[in-house]
């Protein structure tokens, strides 16, 4: 099977369904950045040596596969593909809760930084925000599930909770923000 279709050299693109547009719309702009978020949390969970990272890590991979398919069928219910739920963004928050309390408070704007995978991990916060806003534009032009957007706003929390995490099990401080008045003294 060749990997190449040759289909897309218009600048169009094909749909679940069969549905061809253009690869500049909105909808292919959001599938694009949440692959991309998958990408970036692939780059960060192999970066770990922490097998609960590594666990959950896939898990949200696969649910982001799930999101992206959503994303790219018109007509979910009719092709029977799975679809973000509740039960998805309460795990994030449930996950979120049990890092948290195990973390030192957190009393100052912090830096991406510290150990590789705390700082992949802020880097793929960074493209999940980017993510966010593709959807909530895509959801201005035609509607998006809320289950989608909570979940990747949810997910921007649990990559931020993830990189301290990842600090703290290595015994590796968060990198704190210096005003340029502190870090001058």
């Amino acid at each position: 099977m060749k990997i190449y279709t040759k289909t897309g050299d218009s600048g169009s693109t094909g749909l679940v369904g069969g549905e061809r547009i253009s690869k500049t719309s909105p909808r292919i702009s959001a599938i694009g950045e949440v692959d991309e978020l998958n990408a970036a949390l692939g780059v960060a969970i192999s970066a770990s040596s922490d097998p609960e990272l590594l666990a959950l890590g896939r898990s949200i991979q696969n649910r982001l596969f799930d999101l992206g398919s959503e994303l790219a069928t018109p007509d979910v219910e009719r092709y029977g593909l799975p679809k973000i739920s509740d039960d998805d963004v309460f795990e994030l928050e449930s996950s979120i809760d049990s890092q948290t309390a195990s973390l030192p408070p957190l009393r100052q704007f912090i830096l991406p930084g510290g150990t590789s995978t705390s700082a992949f991990l802020h880097l793929a916060r960074c493209v999940c925000r980017r993510a966010e806003r593709a959807v909530l534009t895509l959801n201005e032009e035609e509607p998006v599930r809320s289950e989608i957007t909570r979940y990747l706003n949810r997910l921007s929390d649990w990559l931020f909770v993830a990189a301290r995490t990842s600090n703290a099990l290595s015994n590796v401080p968060d990198v704190a923000w210096m005003k340029k008045e502190q870090s001058q003294n």
